[in-house]
């Protein structure tokens, strides 16, 4: 091979050892970065593909105020309803005052929404023993309301209560120790009831 002019062997191989030691040196200054490097580069991979990620949350637990006895899409649109009016209180199950007394539950929370024209939603949540339960069961359906026992996603037992009366709906939703009573006059948000019980029974 010929030689380039002007280079001379002997400064070319200490220069070429120093670079040598300096690449050596400094992987090994690197080496202990090698792991932190990969797990960095896989868990990109894995995000830019989709692969979820467990996270921990906390367990829902069941609504026990107004703001968390809807879901964000429902609580929106009763927010911005036509002068809508929230009041919270505890107070009774507006509907069947006769299933209240027969079942003796205790409030959780009352959730009254006004609306325009005298119209109105209000929720009542209460806890209740499985023989109050059964009791206001039993009260409902003797004032005419069309109920039915079914069992939910966990196996748990739940009583459906309905009627409508004019254009007024009364909705109760027995599951465990909470009872879910709602009654609407002249407002039905869509899924109104089955937003609330889930809430009440389950968190959101």
């Amino acid at each position: 091979m010929a030689r380039i002019g002007g280079r001379s062997l002997w400064l070319a191989w200490p220069a070429g050892l120093f670079c040598l030691a300096a690449v050596a040196g400094l992987s090994y200054l690197a080496a202990p970065g090698v792991p932190v490097a990969v797990a960095f580069v896989g868990d990109t991979l894995r995000a830019a593909t989709g692969t979820p990620v467990t996270a921990e949350t906390e367990p829902a637990t069941p609504a026990t105020d107004c703001r968390h006895l809807y879901s964000q899409p429902l609580w929106s649109s009763l927010v911005w309803s036509p002068d809508a009016l929230l009041s919270q209180r505890r107070t009774a199950p507006l509907s069947t005052p006769e299933a209240v007394a027969a079942s003796t539950p205790a409030t959780v929370v009352t959730c009254h929404w006004r609306g325009v024209d005298g119209r109105f939603v209000e929720t009542t949540v209460s806890t209740v023993s499985p023989e109050g339960a059964a009791a206001a069961a039993t009260t409902l359906a003797a004032q005419g309301f069309a109920c039915a026992t079914a069992a939910d996603a966990t196996q748990t037992d739940v009583t459906h209560c309905s009627r409508t009366t004019g254009d007024v709906d009364e909705v109760h939703d027995l599951r465990g120790d909470r009872w879910v009573s709602s009654t609407l006059s002249g407002w039905s948000p869509v899924d109104y009831t089955a937003v609330v019980a889930s809430h009440a029974f389950f968190g959101g």
